[in-house]
């Protein structure tokens, strides 16, 4: 991205100045797209692979230990697709692509395409279960779904009052977490389609995430309050912000990832910062800026995507800006 949910907090972002404490540089950064940068990114648990969307030449796939890009994956022969939205199973055996009309299921060790299909609305955002078998998407038709992506349709239709921009999945696949257009991240239960908590916000909400242990979510508004809160009550933990009432800090927040413990919290700002915060004591532990693609140009870069290291001391991130950067 920028992902396309994410353009107008972009341009937004560049305007933001900093948080008011040093930051690191990355140690290493690599292009993974063409000068024009990406519109959508994930990576793989662990940081092996990285999926981008270009905006010149479509979907590939990259080994990052090896440096080099895999495959091209576009939904059309001979054709640049757009992808608004990119994922990769939790077990990084497989890896979604999404344009607003269609989605691809495809096999990240062989390259091949294991399963196309037509959308029942505009697709805004998706996220990938184990092995593949669903994908539930955010939809521009005031609904979330719980998608069958191996036989084809809906398992689930979670209704909104909006668009739904983002959306995340349990490890256990049993709940979902979306943010709408209304302000309101909402958490269901997936089996009934039933809201279980709400967190109201103060404008559109465009990124979501759930721990692992699904106990935690995170909740960001453009240009807006980013919270923690309790899954079980929908009381809220800690704002990333501070306090809202002595100083109104707006920020806005175009990634997030829990780390596998559910103790740590990974997050990409609009303005190119990388923050990595400790849950139990509610403070930032590390801080990084994402490296610019030239030493002219736009100040800074979207962090669209960002991922916990296999090794525990090493955090990877992909700005909009089409650069992977290794962060230690």
């Amino acid at each position: 991205m920028i992902p396309l949910r994410h353009v107008s907090l972009l341009l937004a972002g560049l305007l933001l100045a900093g948080c008011g404490s040093s930051a690191d540089s990355a140690s290493e950064s690599l292009a993974l797209t063409e000068q024009s940068g990406a519109y959508s990114a994930d990576l793989s648990p662990g940081g092996q692979h990285a999926l981008v969307g270009a905006v010149t030449h479509g979907g590939s796939l990259w080994d990052l230990s090896q440096r080099a890009r895999r495959y091209d994956w576009n939904h059309q022969p001979r054709t640049f697709s757009v992808l608004s939205a990119v994922d990769f199973s939790p077990e990084g055996r497989y890896a979604l692509t999404a344009n607003p009309q269609d989605l691809v299921l495809w096999n990240v060790e062989t390259g091949a395409s294991e399963g196309f299909w037509s959308s029942p609305g505009e697709i805004l955002d998706a996220e990938l279960s184990t092995q593949g078998n669903y994908a539930l998407l955010g939809l521009g038709n005031f609904e979330a779904v719980y998608f069958d992506i191996r036989q084809g349709g809906v398992r689930t239709s979670l209704r909104h009052s909006a668009r739904v921009r983002s959306v995340a999945l349990s490890s256990d696949e049993r709940f979902a977490l979306t943010g709408a257009d209304d302000r309101i991240a909402r958490f269901w239960d997936l089996e009934n389609a039933t809201e279980l908590q709400r967190m109201e916000l103060g404008n559109t909400v465009d990124t979501v995430a759930l721990s692992p242990n699904g106990r935690l979510a995170f909740s960001s508004g453009s240009l807006d309050q980013a919270l923690v809160w309790h899954t079980d009550s929908g009381e809220e933990l800690f704002s990333l912000s501070g306090d809202e009432s002595l100083f109104p800090r707006r920020l806005s927040y175009l990634s997030a990832r829990f780390s596998a413990n559910s103790d740590q919290l990974l997050t990409g700002r609009a303005d190119g910062t990388v923050e990595l915060w400790d849950l139990n004591r509610q403070q930032v532990l590390r801080r990084w800026k994402l490296d610019k693609r030239a030493a002219y140009g736009p100040t800074s870069t979207g962090v669209i995507a960002v991922a916990f290291g296999q090794d525990g001391n090493s955090w990877l991130a992909v700005g909009s800006n089409g650069m992977v950067n290794w962060l230690r």
